[in-house]
């Protein structure tokens, strides 16, 4: 049984003996004339969500209930700030996105796949600070949930320098670095749903100074299997650190069958691009994305442009 399996299944026998108990204690009561509302009453009282615990049930993608709060992204700030939008407007970003999304769905489900290990998951990162990676992997991840088979999971893997919740616009939650430490037991239990229904988000958590030795380990090996085998339509996107000078980003990049480099146009040094690009598995499909592009031929028009380094199937 999965590590996921196991974490659900524990979850159903708390919630069933908890169930069970309450139900004896509400007969007992009964039982004993302690109950003065009618017995319609109570069952009415029961079906309500208790208000001080503040708790939001939603479901994940297998469909087993969660009791963790959903993040509630606002979509309105997003599209003021630039991002993508899910509201139905069509925007010129918007159209960017699609295109670059469609390659990345082609090499994660189509001929291409069975070449990559790990095809479904992609990890976003950039060769040097501040050139747009999370801004990328926030929107690929809204862009491809808007799909209607697919679903996303978006894991901030920059423990150094987390920044995916601060893009979105939400608080800040234990994520990744608490389960691989054991702080939290399961990784269902810092997976949160959203108020996107395809998308899924496990935040960074705190700082670790064995940040590099807890994505090596075999706790995170089989925690990224699950991810890539578990659902045959998820997306898993990792923003990861920095390519140059981060150790992190070298072992997350064991982990992603693509990459994509987010490069911004006039700031990127050609050295720095290839210098990333050594740090990156051989056996990846790499894509580039060039940011704050000054392109207007017809070829290249719009902010952004994705460039595919292609390889043989």
């Amino acid at each position: 049984m999965s590590t996921i399996e196991k974490a659900l299944q524990r979850k159903r026998e708390a919630e069933a003996r908890a169930k069970a108990e309450k139900a004896s204690d509400t007969a007992q009561e009964q039982d004993a004339g302690e109950v003065s509302e009618p017995v319609a009453s109570a069952e009415t009282s029961a079906e309500k969500p208790v208000k001080s615990k503040k708790v939001t049930t939603a479901s994940h993608a297998d469909g087993a209930a969660s009791t963790l709060v959903p993040f509630n992204i606002d979509l309105d700030r997003l599209v003021n700030n630039g991002h993508i939008s899910l509201l139905g407007d069509r925007r010129q970003i918007n159209e960017e996105y699609r295109e670059i999304k469609r390659k990345l769905l082609a090499n994660a489900f189509g001929p291409l796949a069975k070449t990559l290990h790990n095809s479904n998951i992609i990890m976003v990162s950039s060769s040097r600070p501040s050139e747009g990676k999370t801004f990328t992997a926030t929107n690929l991840a809204m862009s491809i949930a808007a799909e209607q088979d697919k679903t996303v999971l978006l894991v901030d893997a920059d423990v150094l320098k987390p920044n995916v919740l601060n893009t979105l616009g939400l608080e800040r939650r234990k994520g990744l670095m608490e389960y691989l430490t054991g702080e939290v037991e399961d990784i269902s239990d810092v997976l949160y749903p959203t108020n996107i229904d395809k998308l899924k988000i496990i935040p960074a958590g705190k700082s670790h100074h064995l940040s590099t030795e807890m994505l090596a380990s075999q706790k995170m090996h089989e925690t990224v299997d699950e991810f890539a085998n578990r659902y045959p339509d998820r997306i898993v996107i990792f923003d990861t650190p920095p390519l140059i000078g981060i150790n992190e980003s070298a072992v997350l990049a064991n982990f992603a069958g693509q990459a994509v480099v987010v490069v911004e146009e006039g700031r990127a040094k050609l050295a720095d691009i290839k210098l990333a690009v050594e740090r990156l598995n051989p056996n990846m499909a790499i894509g580039f994305v060039v940011n704050k592009s000054t392109h207007t031929d017809s070829e290249n028009s719009g902010y952004y442009g994705y460039y595919y380094a292609e390889r043989e199937a």
